[in-house]
């Protein structure tokens, strides 16, 4: 009788234990003692160390104390950015494990979400689409709009409801135009960032972004 209890008991533990989650493809960057961290989505055609995300992810861990995860998301050997639509379904769950990666494996319990460009792209649809208690901001750089539901960001972003840091490059006008758009959205849960002279691959302009971002995930952070 002890013997089938010990049996019961370990068959009950195997299926209450909380499941081994795999690191997605990407680059991640551990910081000893956060409980925060920042996702990160590349641009178009470009990679978890590609323009933007790259520093970014270096400057976050170093001056903001939080670990980041960049991620490999889709990449197509095609300049139309519509037949990206085609790859939201895997970018979600590339998303999603980078979300259980560091809740489960790493003890996360505040997550901030960044995307670039394609990046926001995804990352707004994600976020628009799904409930994810542990996303507790929202970083987005180049964000566009344009190309219907799911690619379009500025619909994306207005449906958003945790808070959100919009950097925008003024020196491209697709950009700009953008931008405008969601001025009206500007209050205490939405604050926009111009980042002067910037075109929209941000090329010298990493100091600025990162020093916006990381005031603003501290301040932030001080809130929780």
């Amino acid at each position: 009788m002890k013997h089938l209890i010990l049996k019961l008991f370990a068959v009950l533990f195997i299926f209450i234990s909380p499941a081994h989650a795999e690191m997605p493809n990407g680059e991640f960057i551990e910081v000893q003692g956060a409980t925060a961290a920042v996702i990160l989505a590349h641009g178009r055609g470009q990679g978890p160390n590609g323009k933007v995300v790259g520093p970014l992810r270096r400057a976050i861990a170093k001056d903001a104390g939080l670990h980041t995860l960049s991620l490999q998301l889709p990449v197509l050997a095609t300049p139309d950015y519509s037949a990206y639509a085609s790859t939201f379904p895997d970018a979600y769950k590339t998303l999603q494990s980078a979300i259980d990666f560091l809740a489960k494996e790493k003890a996360v319990k505040r997550i901030y979400v960044m995307g670039y460009s394609m990046g926001a792209r995804m990352t707004t649809a994600f976020l628009a689409t799904h409930q994810i208690p542990e996303v507790v901001g929202y970083i987005g750089v180049g964000v566009l709009e344009g190309g219907g539901e799911l690619l379009d960001a500025n619909l994306n972003i207005r449906k958003l409801t945790v808070p959100v840091i919009d950097l925008y490059a003024d020196s491209s006008p697709p950009d700009l135009l953008s931008a405008e758009k969601r001025s009206a959205w500007v209050g205490n849960r939405y604050k926009q960032v111009a980042i002067r002279g910037a075109n929209h691959n941000f090329h010298g302009y990493d100091s600025a972004l990162s020093e916006a971002i990381v005031a603003w995930l501290k301040e932030r952070e001080q809130k929780q």
